[in-house]
């Protein structure tokens, strides 16, 4: 066999079947150098990081006494070698074939490359390798594992004399080329896995030779593989296990398919397949997996599938699929995970929804079609880990049975039309939730439940992660036992009719990270305990009536990312720490009362891509060192009172795409150094006192969207002898006058 193989190797094991070998550590025979000389050779071509080798592999004591290596009984030779783990960095050395007692070889887990590698053939004692970046030409081999390497290149031809081969394991690495139709024909072959590499090409015609194949299981997920699925799958008779998903695979699947009823796994998911889901299904009695997520197939769901009893995981999200769930689904009582994520399903659950299903953890029947009500019955699925049917049309009450799925950490019903009628007013089911000790995430945001949240909030899970209410018609005022809260890290409740003032207690849920309270009636101070959240990323109490000045300690929220206090009543100067926020990467103020000139500190804020601080009071000259937030994408000042010069340091600001200084006194000229902004589209700088002439290079020469009103510029006609003044009033209709070269004018 040629050892010049493309393909390294980076892990080997060979396991046959062999009577054991005695092995101790004895005195070395020093008559047999070549023992010695192989370990030798080893430390001499690699580096060992721990330096366990140069300092214990000494030829001044037995060979037999070295760390990782043992000698049998009777000859006193090397029968093993183990050294795994150890980080050792270099090449196997050929020597290593002169060890004709060795029966294990073990180095996993380190980075051996090069050629060449040894040939192992000669070693007739070998019964377990486990190498890094060797070759080998052993006809006896069974089993190959070479997962989570480097290898790259083609898979050598030379695999198909592998006669005896049972298993060949290459998943995540980096191959490429296509898959050798004589590997897939070694008729001793039962497992193939080559899963995250990056084949091309489709899938060998007759992929398994009649009545000879083996094969049980085929891995073969993220790849590029593309083409149809060859009818001459449906000679893979013994078949138990097929991961085709994340490949490029396309049409429908070939009727031949639907006979391999020795099929347990089918993974095909993330693929262009079409095409239906046909009745025949029912013949895969032994199927306990169908991955179909994400591919083009679309019909109506056969009610057969609702006969494979044995079914565990069927997952079918982003398809096409329409029609009502199959009933007989949820009376498969192994079925541990449902999901149609995003399909075109619709009808009601059925009213034993749960009875059935004993085993079930994982429903998640979002983005349909689906409605009717969400009955009690549900409870009875007792092992129920993740529940959603978000974004549907499910009507009526959430049931309070909900509280009785004790393992539930996810429960997803926003975007229906939930509601919630009490003479409280309370939304009770929140307290039933309180039983679900385990809950990390919930959603129940776009329903009408017009409705108090309860003081019980506060006793909900403390393992509660995320709570989203958003726009779902709540009223009153926020409980200030939601401060319990304590692994809260998501908290969106905007869009509702909230009043009063934030809770202190808001200030001690130290792992937040966003919090959304936007368009409702809050009012009060912005609340200083906000200052102590270290971890918020994203803080939004737009469109509320929150008032006053914001705390200096807002620098300590080093964190903040987001902060959008747009339309409020805040007034007072802008806190200078606010301009120490450094990583801030949006920031709005507008509509809200601050009087302030703009800081020359305002150039700490270098990774900023939205400011909007317009219809407020800023007053005072544009800073200069505003040219230094080069990541600048939108900047609005419009509608205060901000004047001098427009700075030529702008420039800089080459992300600029939006840009908005109308509504001032501004004076003096355009700079023609803002012709750089080569990712302007939006320009207005109207109602201020700039003249001179307008800048006609860059995106100034074909600005669909450029406001110059209530001033007196000129901008040069390319090719006339005439300059156009463009006079734009109030309701942005042009008019034109004409007048000489700039050099002419007075």
């Amino acid at each position: 066999m040629d050892k010049a193989y493309s393909l390294w190797l980076a892990a080997l094991v060979v396991l046959l079947h062999f009577a054991p070998t005695s092995v101790c550590v004895q005195v070395f025979s020093a008559g047999n150098t070549r023992d010695l000389d192989a370990p030798l050779a080893l430390k001499a071509t690699v580096f060992d990081p721990e330096r366990i080798l140069p300092t214990n592999w000494s030829s001044s004591a037995s060979v037999c006494s070295w760390i990782g290596i043992t000698c049998n009984t009777r000859h006193q030779r090397v029968a093993a070698i183990d050294l795994p783990n150890m980080g050792l960095i270099g090449t196997i050395p050929p020597q290593l074939e002169n060890l004709s007692f060795l029966v294990r070889l073990n180095l996993p887990n380190n980075s051996f490359h090069g050629r060449p590698s040894p040939d192992l053939s000669n070693l007739r004692r070998l019964r377990y390798i486990s190498l890094a970046g060797v070759l080998f030409n052993a006809t006896k081999l069974q089993t190959i594992l070479l997962p989570n390497n480097s290898i790259t290149g083609h898979i050598p031809d030379e695999f198909s004399s592998l006669e005896k081969l049972i298993g060949l394991n290459l998943d995540f690495n980096q191959l490429t080329g296509s898959l050798p139709k004589s590997l897939v024909n070694l008729s001793s072959l039962q497992k193939l896995g080559v899963s995250s590499n990056s084949l091309s090409g489709s899938l060998p015609r007759d992929i398994c030779k009649k009545h000879v194949s083996q094969l049980q299981g085929l891995y073969l997920s993220y790849n590029q593989l593309q083409g149809e699925i060859p009818s001459g799958i449906g000679e893979c008779s013994r078949l138990q296990n097929l991961s085709l998903s994340y490949n490029k695979f396309n049409g429908s699947l070939p009727k031949e398919f639907w006979n391999l009823t020795a099929l347990e796994g089918i993974r095909l998911g993330n693929t262009y397949l079409e095409g239906p889901i046909v009745d025949d299904i029912h013949n895969l009695q032994n199927l306990r997996i169908l991955h179909l997520a994400n591919t083009d197939m679309t019909s109506l769901l056969p009610q057969a599938i609702g006969y494979l009893t044995k079914l565990e995981a069927l997952v079918l999200d982003e398809n096409k699929f329409t029609g009502p769930i199959p009933v007989r689904l949820f009376n498969i009582s192994s079925l541990q995970t449902l999901s149609m994520v995003e399909n075109n399903l619709w009808g009601n659950l059925p009213s034993t929804l749960g009875v059935m299903l004993p085993n079930l953890e994982d429903l998640f029947i979002g983005g349909n079609r689906l409605s009717g009500m969400i009955l009690t019955s549900i409870s009875n699925a007792s092992s129920l880990v993740d529940l959603d049917v978000g974004s549907n049309q499910f009507n009526g009450p959430i049931p309070h049975s909900l509280g009785g799925l004790r393992f539930l950490e996810v429960l997803a019903l926003g975007d229906n039309s939930f509601s919630y009628e009490s003479h409280s007013g309370e939304l009770s089911f929140l307290t039933s939730l309180s039983n679900c000790r385990y809950l990390k995430q919930l959603w129940l945001s776009l329903n009408p439940l017009n409705g108090f949240l309860p003081i019980s909030i506060g006793n909900l899970s403390s393992t509660l992660e995320s709570f989203y209410l958003d726009s779902s018609g709540i009223i009153g005022h926020i409980p200030s036992s939601i401060g319990n809260l304590s692994n809260l890290a998501d908290l969106n409740l905007s869009g509702n009719a909230l009043e009063g003032t934030i809770p202190r207690t808001i200030g001690g849920l130290l792992n937040l990270q966003r919090v959304e309270l936007g368009y409702n009636k809050i009012e009060g101070p912005f609340p200083r305990q906000f200052c102590h959240l270290f971890n918020l990323g994203l803080l939004s109490l737009k469109s509320n009536m929150v008032s006053g000045m914001l705390p200096s300690c807002i620098e300590n929220m080093t964190s903040l990312r987001y902060l959008y206090l747009d339309s409020n009543n805040l007034t007072s100067i802008v806190p200078s720490s606010l301009w120490r926020v450094g990583d801030i990467l949006e920031l709005n103020w507008s509509k809200n009362s601050f009087s302030s000139s703009l800081s020359s500190e305002i150039g700490n804020l270098k990774e900023l891509i939205m400011m909007d601080l317009s219809v407020n009071d800023f007053y005072g000259d544009i800073p200069t060192a505003i040219g230094v937030l080069e990541k600048l994408q939108t900047l609005s000042l419009k509608h205060n009172r901000i004047q001098g010069f427009i700075p030529d340091s702008m420039k800089n600001m080459l992300e600029l795409q939006y840009l908005d200084f109308s509504f001032n006194n501004l004076a003096g000229e355009i700079p023609k150094s803002l012709e750089a902004l080569s990712n302007l589209v939006y320009f207005n700088v109207s109602f201020n006192r700039l003249r001179g002439p307008i800048p006609h290079g860059g995106k100034f020469a074909n600005f669909t969207e450029l406001f110059f009103s209530q001033m007196k510029l000129c901008v040069m006609l390319l090719g006339s002898n005439l300059v156009k003044l463009l006079n734009i009033d109030q309701r942005k209709r042009f008019s034109c006058l004409y007048c000489w070269h700039l050099d002419q004018q007075s």
